[in-house]
């Protein structure tokens, strides 16, 4: 059993770090440096964690879990509005949507 304020351990296998998909390495990293940054402890984190499942069940996954906590804690210490968040999300949309097969995703200053 761990403790409430104990970092979780990086999920791996034999050949390193697993996630299913990038952005939930990505998700991960964030929660992280946010919390190494002393921006939230970790009771904080996990305890907005353990509401996002409590209120979605299995509806999101794990990581869409993990990420709508993060977007949660993130509004309630007011690093960030979710309006903020929203036009974020919507210039990655269209930036990865003008971004050929292969390139890398460039947001554009003032996104």
């Amino acid at each position: 059993m761990s403790q409430p304020d104990a970092m979780p351990v990086v999920p791996q296998d034999a050949s390193g770090p697993v996630f299913a998909e990038p952005w939930q390495a990505q998700a991960f990293a964030m929660a992280m440096a946010l919390h190494e940054r002393g921006l939230f402890t970790w009771s904080e984190w996990t305890a907005a964690l353990a509401h996002e499942i409590a209120c979605h069940g299995s509806a999101h996954g794990y990581y869409g879990h993990w990420l709508a906590a993060l977007e949660d804690v993130i509004v309630g210490k007011g690093l960030a509005s979710r309006a903020a968040l929203a036009d974020l999300q919507a210039a990655w949309a269209r930036a990865a949507a003008a971004t050929p097969h292969g390139q890398p995703i460039m947001l554009a200053d003032g996104a």
